[in-house]
């Protein structure tokens, strides 16, 4: 369900699993008291969320005022995140920006839409992965929900093994993983990386040889050239 990555006196860092929800889903109980009973803290609070689909780095505050200073980091965007995901096709350009309105579309899904009122911004990198697909490294500036989901399916290259956005795809997981993380914490600056090809349980497709070469050029996300923003 999850693996503890760091232990603050204020924080914990986990790696969330796939298909795990981060609310309590029927019959079943949450993940933050199933952390609770692993650390010992009689409350957890939610910084921020990932998808069921998606795994990797979640971060939790173990008191109120550090889940108030944490939230208000991710919502004045001085949040660094990084997600790794794996697309279904080539896609449209192989590394820039993304950036367009997103409204809902059918059911559960939204699309990303030719207007910029209020914009989901995602920056990207791309290289090759196996036949047929492509790796993703993408830096969201903001906060929308699906938005990379969403942004990699609006130029063609839908994460393999999404249920909503690429239902067609047969995989053992929805491939997209929170994968690098960066935020200053009481004037210190803390940085975690969680790769996915070093963790059996996350998906199979991480670990084919291609996958790990090109997690392996982006080791550190925040020193790569990325594209500019407008």
């Amino acid at each position: 369900m999850f693996d503890i990555l760091h232990t603050h006196p204020d924080f914990i860092v986990i790696n969330k699993h796939p298909s795990v929800s981060v609310h309590k889903d029927e019959q079943e109980s949450s993940l933050l008291q199933n952390i609770s009973l692993v650390t010992g803290d009689k409350q957890l609070y939610l910084v921020h969320r990932l998808d069921k689909m998606t795994s990797g780095i979640l971060l939790l505050a173990r008191n109120h005022d550090a889940a108030s200073m944490l939230s208000q980091a991710f919502a004045d965007r001085n949040v660094e995140k990084y997600y790794l995901a794996i697309g279904s096709k080539k896609p449209k350009k192989k590394q820039g920006l993304i950036s367009g309105d997103m409204e809902r579309s059918r059911r559960a899904s939204w699309k990303l839409i030719n207007r910029h009122e209020n914009p989901a911004v995602t920056q990207f990198l791309s290289l090759a992965g196996d036949p047929g697909e492509r790796l993703f490294l993408c830096k969201p500036h903001t906060g929308k929900t699906h938005q990379i989901r969403v942004a990699l399916k609006s130029i063609g290259s839908a994460i393999v093994g999404d249920p909503i956005y690429n239902p067609s795809s047969t995989a053992d997981r929805g491939y997209l993983h929170a994968y690098a993380l960066g935020f200053e914490y009481q004037e210190e600056q803390y940085r975690f990386v969680c790769d996915p090809s070093q963790l059996i349980d996350l998906g199979t497709k991480w670990q084919e040889q291609t996958v790990k070469d090109a997690i392996n050029q982006w080791a550190h996300p925040w020193d790569l050239t990325w594209p500019k923003l407008k």
